[in-house]
């Protein structure tokens, strides 16, 4: 991409940081709970000023007080061809500023990396797309097909009032729409200084959250007492806590393993793929999350006085399926809890798992290495879950596409939800180059 130095207009190279820094300032935080969540329509309104600024209408979609969504489309030269979706969503997960090295929402610029809360997950492509989006508008590109661009609330907490809501309610946005792109992809892990890898993301588990729930007889807690919810509460998610499920290859895992093992020089021995995945470095943690169902005690409730011994006593557990084992997984559930403890889903949507093929994928792919000559894109599972699982439902192809060129030696997946959540400058320049490559040629 050029600069546009010479015609007076922002460089959107430069601009994507201005533009990441505002969304960052604003808080977010998305607390699963719409009394004390924060911020997402004030973000809303940003991104409808910043497409207004250049021409762009777009609708904002309230599914309660204060969860806004942001829905617009950009016209493309050939309107017989399906629309892509470029979505991304706006809340954040909480944190806690005494944890950080500095505020997270405040946005700064040091060690030429962009700190914040949100700044990878996903605020990073929220911006970039917008100033890819601007920069079209001022300069007159028009893309090869009609983009929707979706700005949503609540992902992180499951999407009831972001993209679900806008799937039930608004399905008609949607309905060309043949392939989306979204977060937790197109991002590199260095082989050597001259080779990356660049997980492009074809496949997510499934999210099982569910509640374990305890009944037992209340007492006086000085007495012996032998029907104690929270013990047997207690002891159902230790069990959980301390197993670990049967080794399960896919496909999409297996073609990852492939690449992987032909560009590191290892033998992929297929029974034994923890053995390869444990070469990964930083990523090993994210990739050796798909290989397996995964079942993490997050909350536990019991009690009201301490010397009263309690009814009940519940436990949150965050669950992620492979694909087609959200059934299996909970019958594997059942099994280590056993029968006196019951369970109730919070949240289950389904895994997803698409090839790595067509148009769309060469597209990346080319985009990737005219940036970055180096680069070897190649598939991937991503461990959690994305507002993907929604808009797939419409029948809409869903991949993981958000590019960033990241350093050696930086734990990339570690600061998904962590603390001192940043970005590189230059990773974010690097990402507005990809996709303005790629959204003029998909």
């Amino acid at each position: 991409m050029t600069s546009d130095a010479a015609s007076g207009r922002p460089d959107p190279t430069a601009e994507v940081v201005d533009l990441c820094r505002d969304l960052l300032r604003i808080d977010t935080t998305n607390t699963g709970d719409n009394d004390t969540s924060v911020g997402e329509r004030r973000a809303a309104e940003y991104v409808a000023e910043k497409l207004a600024e250049v021409g762009v209408e777009s609708v904002l979609h309230e599914s309660a007080p204060g969860r806004a969504n942001v829905v617009a489309r950009i016209p493309g030269t050939d309107p017989s061809r399906g629309a892509l979706l470029v979505h991304g969503h706006l809340d954040v997960v909480p944190a806690d500023a005494d944890e950080w090295s500095v505020h997270p929402f405040s946005g700064e610029l040091r060690d030429g990396y962009l700190w914040g809360r949100g700044a990878i997950d996903m605020k990073d492509f929220d911006a970039m797309v917008l100033a890819v989006v601007r920069h079209w508008q001022r300069t007159g590109v028009r893309p090869p097909r009609d983009i929707v661009l979706a700005y949503t609330a609540d992902e992180e907490a499951g999407s009831d009032y972001g993209a679900r809501f806008l799937v039930e309610h608004h399905r008609d946005l949607f309905d060309d729409c043949t392939e989306a792109i979204g977060e937790v992809g197109g991002f590199s892990y260095s082989v050597n200084d001259s080779q990356r890898l660049y997980l492009i993301e074809t496949a997510e588990k499934g999210i099982d959250w569910l509640r374990l729930h305890a009944k037992g007889r209340p007492g006086h807690g000085s007495m012996m007492h032998d029907d104690n919810a929270v013990t047997a509460l207690a002891e159902a998610v230790a069990r959980i806590g301390q197993h670990r499920f049967p080794v399960v290859v896919t496909d999409t895992v297996r073609a990852f393993l492939t690449e992987v093992s032909d560009v590191l020089g290892i033998e992929l021995d297929p029974d034994d793929p923890e053995t390869a995945i444990a070469k990964l470095g930083p990523i090993a943690n994210i990739i050796g999350a798909t290989i397996r169902n995964t079942a993490n005690p997050t909350r536990l409730s019991a009690g009201y006085k301490d010397n009263v011994i309690p009814g009940r006593a519940t436990a949150t557990i965050d669950c992620r399926s492979l694909p087609g084992q959200s059934e299996l997984l909970e019958r594997q559930l059942r099994e280590l809890v056993g029968p006196d403890i019951a369970i109730e889903y919070v949240q289950r949507q389904p895994a997803l798992e698409t090839t790595f093929d067509g148009d769309l994928v060469e597209a990346m792919s080319a985009a990737l290495r005219a940036e970055d000559p180096g680069a070897r894109p190649v598939p991937y599972m991503l461990s959690g879950g994305t507002d993907a699982k929604a808009f797939s439902q419409l029948g809409i192809r869903c991949f993981g596409f958000a590019p960033l060129r990241l350093p050696a030696d930086l734990n990339f997946s570690a600061l998904f939800h962590g603390i001192d959540e940043r970005v590189p400058v230059d990773g974010l320049q690097f990402g507005v180059r990809v996709l303005d490559r790629f959204l003029r040629t998909c």
